[in-house]
């Protein structure tokens, strides 16, 4: 395994700002609904509002809410059976629902529970408690649904929050972009589900290597595919990377047929049936990095397409391989 490759990457422009979250009301009592906007609306929120069920599901039909804080006790369709529609449709099966209600009988809070319902807000409740419930609501919704569901680790949102907050302490850190080389002969050849044991392996390979590196802690993020992303101090970078590789090569090998890691390839056919030949899988892995001596980012998409850049200098070296963007603040490096 090599390292200390330096390519100079062009800066992007700057990241769109995220627009505020949208709670969608629905309560028949007009006073409520008024409070529960009010609030939301100070605090940075946009809201808007429905009478009762039915109404909620037109508001929809134009709108798609970030959470649904839903009375329970509504003429018509309730928020129960609210939440029922909600979870019977694709578009909206995953919205998270906040149950308004007066009701703190443990057998309704089950019904509730069984219809979909995240959380409970028991009335009369204040704002700081609304706040908390919707923060607390929304926070765990969104990381829920950025975890990969093969691997457990955060997906491309939560890997640039965690980049811009590495920026914003001013501290140094790494930024590495790791994939698995010719791993598409593996899909061709065993077919999508032995692929996908290559990807837990590698996402096992890397807990293991964490593991056994001290503080500080070490950010592990899976973007998709066979891509995957670390943070970490740069005094990591080679520790990490040399048992990662060293543990995921030993437990690829376990996972091709006993013939093919014997002979040390896989025979691909292509489209008129000949076969080729395809090294066993190795890793490359390339790293951004922020120095006091080195270069500085503003940018969390700059970070990562240095990182894409030097993986791909890495993807021209023979077995696996770790590239380095070393540049100075001045732009310089040493190739």
């Amino acid at each position: 395994m090599s390292t200390d490759v330096v390519r100079d990457t062009d800066d992007l422009g700057p990241e769109p700002e995220q627009r505020p979250d949208l709670i969608l009301v629905v309560d028949d009592d007009q006073d409520i609904a008024g409070f529960v906007e009010f609030n939301l609306k100070v605090h940075g929120y946009d809201v808007i509002r429905a009478s009762d069920g039915e109404d909620a599901l037109r508001v929809m039909q134009d709108n798609r809410p970030d959470l649904a804080v839903v009375d329970w006790m509504m003429p018509g369709m309730d928020g129960v059976e609210l939440t029922r529609r909600l979870r019977a449709e694709p578009l909206t099966s995953a919205l998270p629902v906040i149950m308004l209600t007066a009701k703190s009988m443990t057998v309704d809070k089950v019904v509730g529970l069984t219809a979909g319902v995240d959380d409970y807000l028991v009335k009369p409740f204040d704002t700081a408690e609304l706040l908390a419930r919707v923060t607390t609501t929304l926070k765990r919704n969104k990381e829920f649904r950025e975890v990969s569901p093969l691997t457990g680790l955060p997906g491309n949102s939560r890997v640039r929050r965690e980049i811009h907050d590495r920026m914003r302490t001013g501290g140094e850190y790494s930024v590495g972009y790791i994939d698995i080389d010719r791993f598409k002969s593996v899909n061709d050849v065993y077919g999508f589900d032995r692929g996908d044991e290559f990807i837990t392996a590698l996402a096992r390979s890397l807990h293991k290597a964490v593991t056994t590196i001290g503080p500080p802690s070490i950010f592990l993020g899976h973007i998709g595919g066979d891509d995957f992303v670390f943070i970490c101090a740069p005094d990591q970078v080679l520790p990490l990377t040399k048992r990662t590789v060293t543990d995921f090569e030993q437990a690829a090998d376990r996972l091709y047929d006993p013939a093919d890691a014997e002979r040390g390839y896989i025979e691909v056919p292509d489209r008129r049936g000949n076969k080729n030949k395809a090294a066993l899988v190795t890793l490359s892995i390339g790293v951004a990095q922020a120095t006091v001596e080195g270069r500085k980012f503003t940018d969390p998409r700059v970070v990562i397409a240095v990182a894409s850049e030097m993986k791909k200098v890495a993807k021209s070296q023979p077995g696996s391989y770790v590239a380095i963007d070393r540049r100075r603040a001045g732009g310089e490096g040493d190739e």
